[in-house]
């Protein structure tokens, strides 16, 4: 029985691992993000509508209901890396496609209670 299960979780998270990795989008130009994005932030209050509006030279603005603000931009590091700095964290961003849903996942390096991951899905 143990040995079943141990195989059936090592099977079930190769699958999930190899999902996650075909989902991810790599861009070559920060314009790629440029337009409307709408999702959910964790904020301090708990999880938040928010909607991010993205500049093509990767500068944003994201907004929730409650009329908190956070302003920031994307860049991409030497080595293709998705990156992101705003007023009020600094971490990694990973784009991913996945039946033709386009979703950024926002990161910080150093979360707290205030401030927490984000994700965004394009408005088309």
């Amino acid at each position: 029985m143990t040995k079943k299960l141990v195989l059936f979780l090592s099977v079930a998270l190769a699958t999930l691992s190899f999902q996650a990795l075909a989902a991810d989008k790599q861009i070559k130009d920060i314009k790629e993000l440029a337009g409307n994005w709408q999702g959910w932030v964790t904020a301090e209050v708990g999880d938040e509508r928010a909607t991010m509006i993205v500049q093509p030279d990767g500068s944003y603005k994201a907004t929730t209901p409650r009329g908190t603000e956070a302003q920031g931009k994307f860049y991409l590091q030497q080595d293709g890396k998705l990156m992101y700095r705003s007023s009020r964290t600094a971490g990694k961003a990973i784009l991913t496609e996945d039946g033709g849903k386009t979703t950024i996942t926002i990161l910080p390096e150093d979360p707290t209670y205030r401030t927490g991951s984000a994700r965004y899905e394009r408005v088309k």
